[in-house]
């Protein structure tokens, strides 16, 4: 593969890469630390990300534990919980907040399982919108005469492979984080 079809491999990967970031967000009935990784807190003025303000500890299935490093923050962990979409109440005792999340219900999950279908398929766009601009990278510099007709039969197949090879990574994902909400 040349160097100039390596930046829309690089392309499909970070495509990729955003899917798994994005799914690990989605709470599956366990408390999962990453729920909190785009929640900013109001720290001095300045929003400051969950995990650079305090501690993040699970202590069992459902909770997700906040120790603050400082005291003072407590109200702003809870204000930006509360503004957040994951919908969970924040409760605190003086020195922690905690989120308490509730068993999902069938219907719950099965809307879950939905969006992280929505969510696949979205990437799966984005992976084949990469390979069409390849693709005429491709045509584009066999026009300009730097690539040979059989270096362009071989590039296309070089694409085709890589699309093929990530769109079956990203059904590979889909499929485990589904049954992984559907699981009691």
């Amino acid at each position: 593969m040349t160097e100039e079809l390596k930046k829309y491999e690089e392309k499909m990967k970070k495509s990729y890469d955003n899917l798994v970031s994005e799914l690990s967000s989605i709470r599956a009935g366990r408390a999962n630390p990453h729920v909190l990784d785009k929640i900013k807190v109001d720290y001095y003025g300045t929003p400051t990300p969950m995990q650079q303000v305090g501690n993040i500890s699970v202590p069992e299935a459902r909770v997700i534990l906040i120790q603050p490093w400082e005291k003072s923050l407590i109200k702003e962990i809870e204000k930006a919980i509360n503004m957040s979409d994951i919908g969970i109440n924040p409760t605190n005792d003086g020195t922690c907040v905690r989120l308490v999340f509730p068993e999902l219900t069938e219907d719950r999950r099965k809307e879950l399982a939905k969006q992280v279908k929505k969510t696949g398929e979205e990437a799966k766009v984005a992976i084949r919108n990469i390979r069409r601009d390849a693709n005429d990278a491709v045509k584009k510099m066999e026009k300009n005469g730097d690539m040979t007709e059989d270096d362009v039969k071989q590039a296309d197949k070089d694409i085709q492979k890589l699309t093929d090879k990530m769109i079956k990574d990203i059904d590979i994902v889909v499929e485990n984080k589904s049954k992984d909400i559907m699981t009691v």
